[in-house]
């Protein structure tokens, strides 16, 4: 556990519209932490992206060339994500 001073801005409260101020931030502590906040954020909103594609019919291709990465990439990182549970809790196909 990191010891912060109270008037130590942690990224993990901050809001989006000061990540990128922080990334930048001569701290390492405070932009370092700024960049893993900003991957969690990406990799929260290509969840929510991925399924909205996929909601609309898209293509793993198509998302792929978007995201300019492989078919396979996509697919293999999105493919189990929110898929509907049977009663019993397994995986409907």
């Amino acid at each position: 556990m990191r010891a912060e001073s109270p008037d130590t801005e942690s990224p993990d409260s901050s809001s989006s519209d000061n990540l990128a101020r922080l990334a930048a931030d001569d701290d390492p502590n405070r932009g370092l932490g700024a960049v893993r906040a900003l991957r969690t954020l990406a990799d929260r909103l290509e969840e929510v992206q991925v399924a909205n594609a996929r909601k609309a019919g898209w293509s793993w291709q198509q998302i792929a060339d978007i995201l300019q990465v492989s078919r396979q990439a996509v697919h293999q990182k999105h493919a189990n994500e929110r898929r509907p549970r049977g009663p019993e809790g397994e995986e409907e196909p």
